[in-house]
Parts: C-alpha cells; sequence; structure tokens
C-alpha cells in the first residue's frame, strides 16, 4: 500500500458519512481519473468520505484530488487476473467497510466479487469507454467476462448511450439496474478565450496570431491513434497547400507511442509543423490558445477532453465512433469523420481551417451544448443521487 496506515484507519474510523470506495486500475492522467477527480472534488464535503484503490499504482496526479482526508492505496498488481489480490481485497473491505465500492471499467470489475464476499452492501460499476483490444464491444469473451461478474454488481453506470445499450443488450444487465450519467466538464475552467482571438500557450513556438492551430490532449495509447491525426495534417496540406503557412499542430500529453509520433512527424517532413510539449497541467489555458480541436480516436465513451474543447468554444473534429456521435452535432458544433481514416480528417481540418468565421459559430454553439446537457454539476448531482438511492438516504 503507498498511503499511509494512518490515513487508512481514520478513513475507517471516521464517523457519521459514509465511506465510497473507488476503484481503478491505475490512478494517472486520463479521462476515467479525470472525471473521478471531479467527482471526489465537487460532491459536497458533508455527503460522503472517499478512498482510491488503485489495482497498479498510484501517480502524482492524486494532488488533483483538493480534499485532505481523501486516501490513496496502491496494490502493485501484475499481469493477469487478480485473484491473488482477492485476500488483500477482502481485509481492505473488512478494515475500512465501505458503503459503496465503485469499481471502473472492465479491469476492475473482478474486485466486485472481494467487495461481495466482505459484505459491502452496494457494488456500483461504472463503463467508461473502450480500449483498442475491443474498439465496439464485440469481443465475446469480454462479454462473457461481465456477464460472469454481473451477478456481483448492484447497478451499473455507462457514460454514454452506446455503453447503456452495450450493457442491457450484450451482456444482458436489466434496464432497471443500469443508470446513465454522461461525464460532465467544469464549464467556469473550462471557457472560451475572446472569439477569434486565442492565447499565446506558454512555451508554445506558435503564435496564435500568426497561425492556425490544431491541438489534441490526451495519453499517447493507441486507441487514440494520433499517427491517423499526423496523416491527416499531411493531407490537409496536400489538398490545401497554401495551409503549410499557417496552419500548425499541437499534441499535448505522454506515453508509449510518444516516440513513434515524433517518428512519424520527421518522416512526413512536418516535424517543423508540430508541437509535442508531453503533459501539461494547465490544459485549460492550452485549450483556450487553439483554434480547432481534432480527437481521432479509434474508440471512445464520452471523452472528457471533447468536452473541455467544447466548453473551451472551440470547433471539434472528431472520429464518429462511441460516445462522439452523441456530443458532436455534426455540421453545427464540429465536423464527425470515420475512424482511421486519415483522407477524410485531412479534409475536414483543411475545410474548417479555411473558413475561419464558420469554426467560430461552431465553437459557440459547442459552448452552448455543454452548458445544456453536459455540466460538471449535473453529473455529480447525477452520482450522488444514485448513491443516496442505494443507501437510502433522504434527499436534501
Amino acid at each position: 500500500m503507498t498511503a499511509s496506515a494512518g490515513a487508512a484507519a481514520s478513513a475507517a474510523q471516521a464517523p457519521a458519512r459514509p465511506l465510497v470506495l473507488h476503484v481503478v486500475y491505475r490512478f494517472d492522467t486520463g479521462g476515467l481519473e479525470n472525471g473521478l477527480v471531479n467527482l471526489i472534488n465537487d460532491m459536497p464535503a458533508h455527503a460522503y468520505r472517499h478512498v482510491v484503490v488503485s489495482l497498479t499504482e498510484v501517480t502524482d496526479f492524486r494532488h488533483r484530488v483538493r480534499h485532505a482526508d481523501v486516501s490513496f492505496i496502491a496494490l502493485h498488481k501484475g499481469p493477469g487476473h487478480g485473484v491473488k489480490l482477492y485476500p488483500k481485497l477482502y481485509r481492505l473491505f473488512r478494515q475500512l467497510r465501505p458503503a459503496i465500492v465503485h469499481t471502473n471499467n472492465l479491469a476492475a470489475l473482478e474486485c466486485s466479487v472481494p467487495a461481495w464476499l466482505a459484505g459491502v452492501p452496494v457494488r456500483i460499476h461504472s463503463e467508461h469507454g473502450w480500449d483498442v483490444s475491443d474498439l465496439d464491444g464485440r469481443n465475446t469473451r469480454f462479454q462473457r467476462v461481465r456477464r460472469l461478474y454481473r451477478r456481483f454488481v448492484t447497478h451499473y453506470v455507462p457514460v454514454s448511450g452506446g455503453l447503456d445499450a452495450y450493457l442491457r443488450e450484450r451482456v444482458g444487465v436489466p434496464r432497471r439496474r443500469v443508470s446513465l450519467i454522461y461525464n460532465g466538464v467544469d464549464t467556469a475552467r473550462f471557457h472560451p478565450a475572446a472569439p477569434g482571438r486565442p492565447e499565446r500557450i506558454e512555451g508554445c513556438p506558435f503564435s496564435p496570431d500568426e497561425h492556425w492551430l490544431v491541438g489534441t490532449v490526451g495519453r499517447m495509447q493507441a486507441v487514440k491513434d494520433h499517427a491517423n491525426l499526423v496523416r491527416a495534417l499531411a493531407h490537409a496540406l496536400q489538398v490545401q497547400p497554401a495551409l503549410k503557412a499557417r496552419l500548425r499542430l499541437v499534441i499535448v500529453g505522454d506515453g508509449a507511442l510518444r516516440a513513434s509520433t515524433e517518428a512519424l512527424l520527421r518522416e512526413l517532413g512536418l516535424a517543423e509543423l508540430a508541437w509535442l510539449p508531453g503533459e501539461r497541467s494547465d490544459v485549460p489555458a492550452v485549450m483556450r490558445g487553439l483554434h480547432c480541436f481534432a480527437l481521432p480516436s479509434l474508440a471512445e465513451g464520452i471523452s472528457y477532453t471533447l468536452l473541455e474543447a467544447m466548453a473551451s468554444g472551440l470547433p471539434v473534429i472528431a472520429t464518429a465512433v462511441g460516445g462522439n456521435v452523441e456530443l458532436v452535432d455534426d455540421g453545427r458544433t464540429g465536423v464527425l469523420v470515420p475512424s482511421a481514416d486519415p483522407q477524410a480528417l485531412g479534409q475536414a481540418l483543411a475545410r474548417v481551417a479555411a473558413d475561419p468565421a464558420a469554426a467560430v459559430r461552431m465553437g459557440a454553439a459547442g459552448r452552448a451544448r455543454i452548458e445544456e446537457r453536459f455540466s460538471q454539476q449535473a453529473m455529480v448531482q447525477a452520482y450522488q443521487r444514485l448513491y443516496d438511492q442505494h443507501l437510502n438516504v433522504p434527499s436534501a
């Protein structure tokens, strides 16, 4: 365990407020983890206590949590099934006695078994999106695994309509045991720059006054398909060679595929037109420095970075996968393109870059859509209601 024993013991002994124990595979920079941080930070402190258990590691990302009474526990799990962790998890659940164990994604689902064995009264499981090994939920082995654990889960939370349908139709979860809760974004933290006047990004070699910046933010892993975006940039410049003077690419994030992405940029002669600063802690400011946001993923649930980009008043160009089609109003708030199709993505980039006024209108429409349906306040309230209902807590 990486959290101090004293912190965990304090969480176990604190009176009154029910404890929610959140389980993730790894607590590091990512959309799922970002959503969990927002949920913990914004849920009323008088309502619930929180502990975060990572099956593998807890990184410095934990400092994003503002509440000092939140403990973080890392179990350093190795590859493969986590049955060897069951005794440790059982003892942990018996020690802390959470009212709710809230697991996240398939990698943490198996923890519902030791939670059930330990007598945890409520086991909630959230599905946040797909991995490169199962881009559209058709992997029958993963369906069987989810069915196997179904009896140990009290209630399910999909974050998109597609995941909601998957749980009901392919995993066989009854409708009464499923609550769709969309991810939400902090619309005060993520807000637009002045229309048509992006702010200068600290450290960026490109000027928003001279260049038209298209950017993406996220962990550099296979499912995000950054290579698609690089090839799309090359195609956009073939379609409109004049764009080479002003079209620039910003890729924020780090991960296993960063080096190969940089190599591809060099191979295509685009290295001077792109900036890859790695992971940044000032993502809201980065968003306000862009003219357009691109999401080239092979699969998504409800992407936090897409929500953040729309809240920042940016037009978005995204692949038509998963929850992207629920967020983006094609032609009004942005453009949807097929996944793994750099020609289609490149043509969309060229088209949006060629009409800055239309891009600003798309960005404004996207901001309005976020304010109407995808606020962080609505998300947190929905989770609190779900917790309250399962613990029979009276409404405030």
